[in-house]
């Protein structure tokens, strides 16, 4: 009677009766059939597992494949990038990227499973417009936002599965919206890549962070934006301001930008609706502070929340469009009541006592003042005392690696 093999001894006497079963004449062998057919079944489910077959390394593979089409180290140079590169990988000191591996998959047919040293798996698919090598990957693993082991050197060979991995990651944000649903305000181009990288990195510290209270719609009113103003009174008030908008259901994100995108500021919205408004601080001065997180609030209020809508990355030292010409007025009106600018006399005689007496009578920052002026007067060599300068990045500690 056949059964499970358990043993190695029942295993051996299987192979034996197969082996006499297939040592039959064919014309003798037609009562035996059903025999041979499950003892067959059973001596491979033994021998799948007490035998398995070792899956080749992908090293492996290429130097069967380079015996099976007679290739030298040479005709790999394609596919690798240059004969060091392809020295170094067959000897195991360099590993596979996805770009080197996409390429002997393509050329060559090493199955992409092989490759990847993963059962089933396959190449993922271009992403149309991407070029993985321009993201900024060495300053990044520099900011601790890529963990990478190896040196320093192949960081930009292995782009494309460290940039992959990282918008992957928990709250990333889609590369659709920031090449191609995104509302730029700028002088000259932004790296695109650079800022999908620093949006990305916004979103993971904002899903990290969970808020007490959840975003209403149409919470961001002129009352709410005042009584935050009157934060910046104190002398801690960029922190207490990102307190404030936490309890009403708003993540403000501190990161300092990366090289080549001239970011002041942004404003996005989280999956469920939840509005981000991130600052880089690249200015470090208060005045600056307290527009730039206004003006990205009232994109929050004007712009944003109709799922469709473009997120707003901003470099507020330039002119922008009628949207964001919306969005200033309502920061400045939000800063300064209308009313009270329109009648007070430190517009004309902006001495820094005026302009003391003036912040002092409305409870806000002599800075939110002194910025409206020297903004007003296109003349930033006034008043520089009074805009507080250096008087918020020591706020925030660990301003590289985000403060969520």
């Amino acid at each position: 009677m056949l059964k499970v093999l358990k043993t190695e001894k029942e295993y051996e006497e299987a192979l034996t009766r197969a082996e006499e079963l297939l040592a039959l004449d064919p014309a003798d062998q037609t009562p035996q059939a059903d025999e041979l057919e499950l003892l067959i079944l059973i001596i491979k489910t033994y021998e799948d597992e007490h035998f398995p077959m070792r899956r080749p390394t992908a090293i492996e593979a290429i130097q069967f494949r380079m015996e099976q089409q007679e290739l030298t180290q040479r005709d790999l140079v394609p596919f690798l990038g240059s004969r060091s590169r392809v020295s170094e990988v067959l000897r195991g000191k360099r590993s596979l990227t996805l770009k080197m591996i996409r390429a002997l998959h393509r050329g060559l047919g090493i199955p992409a499973d092989i490759l990847l040293q993963e059962a089933g798996a396959r190449l993922p698919e271009d992403v149309e417009g991407v070029e993985w090598a321009k993201f900024p990957v060495k300053e990044m693993v520099k900011r601790t936002w890529l963990k990478f082991g190896g040196s320093s050197r192949d960081v930009k060979d292995h782009a494309e599965e460290l940039m992959r991995g990282f918008f992957s990651g928990s709250g990333a944000c889609g590369l659709d919206h920031v090449f191609f649903r995104s509302h730029v305000r700028q002088a000259s181009a932004m790296d695109s890549q650079a800022l999908a990288a620093w949006c990305s990195r916004v979103m993971q510290l904002a899903a990290v962070r969970e808020l007490d209270t959840p975003y209403a719609s149409g919470a961001i009113t002129n009352e709410l934006l005042r009584d935050l103003v009157k934060l910046s009174y104190l002398s801690d008030g960029p922190v207490l301001a990102k307190e404030f908008l936490e309890k009403s259901g708003i993540h403000l994100v501190l990161l300092h930008h990366l090289p080549k995108t001239h970011l002041d500021g942004a404003a996005m919205l989280q999956e469920d609706g939840t509005p981000v408004v991130a600052l880089t601080l690249r200015h470090d001065r208060l005045d600056s502070f307290w527009f730039s997180l206004l003006h990205e609030l009232a994109h929050v209020a004007l712009h944003l929340g109709d799922g469709e809508s473009p997120w707003f990355f901003d470099d507020l030292d330039v002119d922008g469009d009628a949207l964001e010409s919306q969005a200033d007025e309502m920061a400045a009106k939000a800063l300064i009541p209308e009313d009270e600018w329109k009648r007070a006399g430190v517009r004309t005689k902006s001495s820094p006592a005026a302009v003391k007496v003036f912040a002092e009578r409305l409870r806000i920052s002599p800075a939110i003042v002194a910025g409206r002026i020297r903004h007003e007067r296109r003349n930033y060599r006034i008043l520089s005392r009074l805009v507080g300068h250096g008087k918020v990045r020591g706020h925030f500690p660990g301003l590289d690696a985000g403060v969520a």
